[in-house]
């Protein structure tokens, strides 16, 4: 991979509308579609703050048992990088509505025949 293979523009815009798409499924407790953005593989992972996921299915089951109260937050940092035309990052850091301390969440994606799709994650709280 060459340095000119990072960001190329219309990769990182269509990472960029799927990152975004998350975004507003995860504070609007979108379930169907935050399940649909994660690769259904019995190798995708979500290390949560509280919760280590291994695989699709407990992701799934996660989200399904998740309140739905308390999702709004600001994001204050947002990086996101593709390399090449078929894997990303996204990384951010984020406030919760009311707290005090703030997050981090990192994601990797990964282009499949059906999109843009999480492959792992991880959430957790500073401080």
């Amino acid at each position: 991979m060459n340095a000119s293979d990072i960001n190329l523009p219309d990769v990182l815009s269509e990472v960029q509308a799927a990152f975004a798409c998350y975004e507003d499924a995860l504070v609007n407790n979108k379930v169907e579609v935050l399940d649909e953005l994660f690769w259904n593989s019995p190798t995708t992972l979500r290390y949560g703050a509280t919760e280590n996921l291994y695989g699709y299915d407990e992701i799934r089951a996660f989200r399904a048992s998740r309140p739905s109260q308390g999702l709004a937050r600001e994001l204050l940092v947002t990086v996101i990088t593709t390399y090449g035309r078929d894997f990303a990052t996204a990384n951010c850091e984020f406030r919760r509505e009311g707290a005090e301390r703030s997050g981090r969440q990192s994601q990797t994606w990964m282009r499949t025949p059906e999109g843009w799709r999480v492959v792992s994650a991880h959430v957790s709280l500073l401080g």
